[in-house]
């Protein structure tokens, strides 16, 4: 099992571009794959044809891109922006009084649209609010993964990356230390 990185937890769109990571695993591969990884996300259970898991995947590009743009301070892509607001408008949330507080509950349960406009909305409010400034990208050499960095220390998504940053930093350090005993 994989660590989730700082903010997944809050965030299911943060968690959602997450699921692409090193070494090209990708927990929305296949449509099984894809409901196991809603459902441990705790978003709908819904059966996923490869259509429904092309929106997932274009869903995902989209808000990396989102994130990535957030992370580089500059303006996200034109499309990327247009995936997301479309896939926001996919289903319609409504407010529900659900005593003694109001929630916003979907229109369409348990559909695909509840999904990907679940996912989207969250994008949304995590790109235009205070999470926003919060983004990073893991620093790890070949990670690909984004975290919320309320730590101003933290540099990376994980332990794990931390682990091979230093690993990685310890090894150079041996090669040039014994080159320099050669010389």
């Amino acid at each position: 099992m994989v660590t989730a990185a700082p903010g997944e937890e809050r965030s299911p769109a943060l968690a959602l571009v997450n699921s692409r990571r090193v070494g090209e695993v990708d927990d929305l591969a296949a449509p099984g794959e894809a409901a196991a990884w809603l459902r441990r996300h705790e978003l709908p259970a819904v059966t996923l044809g490869a259509d429904d898991l092309s929106r997932l995947t274009d869903l995902r590009a989209a808000v990396r891109e989102l994130l990535a743009a957030l992370a580089e301070d500059r303006p996200p892509a034109a499309t990327a922006v247009e995936t997301v607001n479309a896939a926001a408008r996919a289903d319609a949330a409504a407010p529900q009084l659900v005593w003694p507080r109001k929630e916003w509950r979907s229109t369409r349960p348990g559909t695909v649209d509840e999904v990907v406009a679940t996912l989207a909305r969250d994008a949304i409010d995590v790109a235009g609010g205070d999470l926003g400034r919060l983004v990073r990208p893991c620093e790890a050499h070949g990670c690909v993964r984004f975290f919320f960095r309320e730590h101003a220390r933290r540099r990376w998504c994980s332990t794990t990356c931390g682990d091979r940053v230093r690993a990685a930093r310890h090894q150079r350090l041996v090669v040039e230390q014994r080159e320099a005993g050669r010389e």
